[in-house]
């Protein structure tokens, strides 16, 4: 049954479907397939086979048409959220014994969809960071080279894709977290509109930074993830109800953008020259096919502070009581930092990065008036060494912060627009490269879409550390290669 795990998360859906399989026959895939390769990357810290075995028990009393989307198949949430009766830690020591009565909305409408939780991904602590550091579980590891970071927040997540340990995997995304981690394991993560997929737990009711977001293996899958994970909550003012078309429709369909625009560094920063001419090579194939391609990016001015301040603020928002009563457990100097300076904000700078934020979105807007969609790297750099916390210099430009860096996923967030992240080759090192996909406002369909176009064209997702091979020896051998 290991090999499962070598179809397509649309494939083991129409086999559940049609009964050829059980979800007990996938959990037990999952299962066998985690035992081989876990221990050695570190991507699933807390596992839960017994209650997804359960609910499967319970599913499979339904009729096969009303199992939901998902029909019982087996997948992990990032551990940011909860799951009734699972360990939550948020890699805290603050939660690391917390076991949740209840489950999140966004998991809850998984599983609503016949969605089986098997496990938790590994996170950095509380989620804040673009790594897997936290003083809960062991860090985890990059797949394609364990000397070097999976990206964060969605860590686990993205790693445990990479290693065909999951057809399927939740994660969020505050400014990069989906699409960072998805471009430094060279699998599919996307950031939908916000409102797209519920959140209950937002820490402003009118919070649009931070989303919750599917990743897969490929687009197919991911848009058929994020069909069953949208809708609405009368717990979130934001949400959106599910849209008559569906994304599983627009990734199947492949429509081709007339015009898009590309940009190596979108005039905001520094990106290694590498990963600009890999993504450029990778928007030139639409070229090819007829798509006008243009060198363009819309006015950003003021995005980098804009974002700061409006990060901090929200941070305060979600943690700030948090350090009040029990700061001494967090660990992260970086955390403690960006709670404090969201606390200390005047009106001033609240109105600032507001103002400068609407000028941002009416500039995005007048530019989607003439490009269908935006092309520029997801990552300025690949995977950086584990024992790096952060990426701290780019073509010779040094950042100040450990998050300056992550500027080409942060405008997507400050705009507030849908972007997805594609594998689309590979460094002279062997390290996966990311393309990222952004559209203009909801438009998540054309995204996926073209996305899906573009990895057809690619063929990059029929690659990974270790496909249609079981075992830690064949992970060994391949870690060895790549080392």
């Amino acid at each position: 049954m290991n090999a499962l795990l070598d179809y397509s998360a649309v494939e083991v859906v129409s086999l559940l479907r049609r009964g050829d399989v059980t979800p007990h026959d996938c959990l037990d895939a999952v299962e066998q397939r985690v035992g081989e390769v876990n221990s050695t990357v570190n991507a699933l810290p807390t596992l839960c086979f017994d209650r997804a075995h359960d609910r499967a028990s319970k599913l499979m009393q339904k009729p096969r048409d009303e199992r939901g989307q998902l029909s019982g198949l087996p997948l992990v949430i990032k551990d940011l959220q909860r799951v009734s009766g699972v360990r939550s830690t948020a890699g805290s020591l603050i939660y690391s014994d917390h076991v949740p009565a209840f489950t999140d909305a966004v998991v809850q409408h998984i599983e609503d969809e016949g969605g089986l939780v098997f496990g938790k991904s590994n996170v950095p602590e509380l989620g804040v960071g673009f790594n897997s550091l936290n003083p809960v579980f062991d860090p985890c590891l990059n797949p394609w080279n364990v000397k070097y970071s999976p990206g964060g927040s969605s860590s686990g997540s993205a790693a445990a894709l990479a290693l065909n340990m999951t057809w399927l995997a939740h994660g969020s995304d505050m400014g990069g977290s989906l699409r960072i981690p998805a471009s430094f394991c060279g699998v599919v993560g996307m950031r939908p509109s916000p409102g797209r997929v519920a959140m209950a737990n937002r820490a402003s009711v009118d919070q649009t930074l931070a989303v919750q977001g599917p990743m897969a293996r490929n687009v197919v899958d991911l848009a058929m993830f994020l069909d069953a994970m949208s809708g609405e909550t009368h717990r979130d003012l934001l949400s959106k109800p599910r849209p008559l078309r569906s994304f599983a429709s627009a990734a199947e369909v492949q429509k081709l953008p007339k015009r898009v625009a590309f940009s190596a560094d979108l005039n905001i920063g520094p990106v290694d020259p590498e990963v600009a001419c890999i993504v450029q090579n990778a928007a030139a194939r639409l070229q090819a096919d007829g798509v006008v391609v243009d060198q363009a990016s819309p006015n950003l001015d003021g995005v980098q502070r804009c974002f700061r301040v409006m990060r901090a603020y929200v941070l305060a928002c979600s943690l700030g009581s948090v350090l009040r009563k029990q700061g001494t457990l967090v660990r992260s100097t970086d955390i403690r930092e960006n709670v404090t300076e969201g606390l200390q904000l005047t009106i001033d700078q609240m109105l600032e990065a507001e103002q400068a934020r609407v000028r941002i979105v009416q500039h995005v807007a007048d530019f989607f008036e003439t490009y269908d969609l935006l092309i520029c790297p997801s990552t300025i750099v690949p995977a950086h060494p584990i024992d790096q916390p952060t990426v701290v210099e780019c073509a010779g430009h040094v950042f100040d912060g450990y998050f300056d860096w992550t500027a080409l996923t942060y405008v997507a967030a400050v705009a507030g627009l849908p972007a997805l992240s594609l594998p689309c080759g590979m460094t002279r090192s062997g390290l996966p490269v990311g393309l990222q996909v952004i559209g203009p406002t909801n438009g998540d369909h054309d995204v996926i879409s073209c996305a899906a176009a573009l990895e057809d064209m690619l063929s990059f997702h029929q690659l990974a550390p270790v496909r249609g091979r079981s075992g830690a020896m064949a992970l060994s051998e391949n870690i060895q290669r790549l080392a």
